[in-house]
């Protein structure tokens, strides 16, 4: 099939990967325009607009994908499918008809769980210990469309959100391929989702991963794995911000929720449920990231302090 890949970051790169290994002819690609990144804020180009280049495929990015001149542009590529993944981006009423086949979205989770811009996240956060990815029908309802498949995923004791949409994003890859050979052939049926065990997942802001360390140890673990890598888990010391990596549940303590014991080889911070969790990688304001117990001998009087006071 002539397909138009849409997709912006890192995680989409597999699926495009495979699209262009695979038997189906990748026609062009869509992705957000260039934008700021890394310290400097110097404008780059996207992961996906990067590998399209590379392969030699044309690449769009336009700012309103409602632009009729942009919808008459697809339409002139006469493509059979479009498959999704991490664009970015709402496709407007006026583009899903403009495919054969319509709009296909690789969603990072096993829908109806779950729809919405940050699946893996709330999984990590709520404590999951399945999950996957379905590849669905893209229509004007959010992550509503029926579903042509899904695949499962186990979610891991001490995985961040980055660990498991790393993971999710390449076994994806090979189901969106899968679903698309099968469309090829005729084979395939999309079925519409569940009305049950619907749920939802809005982007974690900045302020949603500060630390609480009056919630139980479990909880704070949870939290901050769900914000690694992004937005990034924090809390405060003597006013200023403090990045957290994982951290690690340790058990019973005589610790105040957020005060610190420094030992030799450790740093714990008490949680509100008598537990305490050891911290791992911290990231002072406008310094490198580093192990906790690194930090903690470069302080004086961190002993007993309180975090997020």
């Amino acid at each position: 099939m002539r397909l138009i890949f849409a997709g912006t970051p890192d995680v989409a790169v597999p699926s495009l990967e495979a699209l262009l290994a695979s038997d189906h002819e990748v026609v062009a690609v869509l992705t957000r325009p260039d934008a700021p990144a890394g310290r400097g804020r110097r404008t780059v180009a996207s992961p996906v607009a990067v590998r399209a280049e590379e392969a030699g495929i044309e690449t769009l990015r336009p700012g309103r994908l409602a632009d009729p001149d942009v919808v008459r542009r697809l339409a002139g590529l006469a493509p059979d499918c479009a498959p999704v993944v991490a664009y970015g981006g709402m496709v407007p009423p006026a583009a899903l008809g403009v495919p054969t086949h319509g709009w296909l979205n690789l969603h990072f989770s096993l829908l109806p769980a779950w729809r919405g811009a940050a699946p893996v996240q709330h999984v990590i956060l709520h404590g999951d210990e399945v999950t996957g990815a379905s590849v669905f029908a893209l229509e004007e309802g959010l992550d509503t469309g029926p579903v042509y498949g899904v695949m499962t995923e186990q979610v891991r004791p001490r995985d961040t959100s980055g660990d498991l949409l790393g993971r999710l994003a390449v076994t994806g890859a090979g189901l969106l391929v899968a679903t698309l050979d099968g469309i090829a052939r005729g084979e395939l049926v999309a079925q519409a989702q569940s009305a049950d065990g619907i749920s939802h997942a809005p982007k974690l802001t900045v302020e949603q991963a500060r630390v609480g360390w009056s919630r139980p140890a479990y909880a704070v673990d949870r939290g901050v794995r769900a914000c690694t890598p992004a937005p990034g888990a924090w809390t405060t010391l003597r006013g200023e911000r403090l990045g957290l990596g994982p951290v690690e549940p340790v058990g019973p303590t005589d610790l105040a929720p957020g005060q610190v014991r420094v030992t030799r080889r450790e740093v714990l911070v008490g949680a509100g449920d008598g537990q305490a969790v050891r911290l791992g990688e911290v990231r002072p304001a406008g310094k490198r990231a580093m192990a906790a117990p690194d930090w903690a001998r470069g302080l004086r009087d961190l002993d007993g302090t309180t975090l997020g006071s």
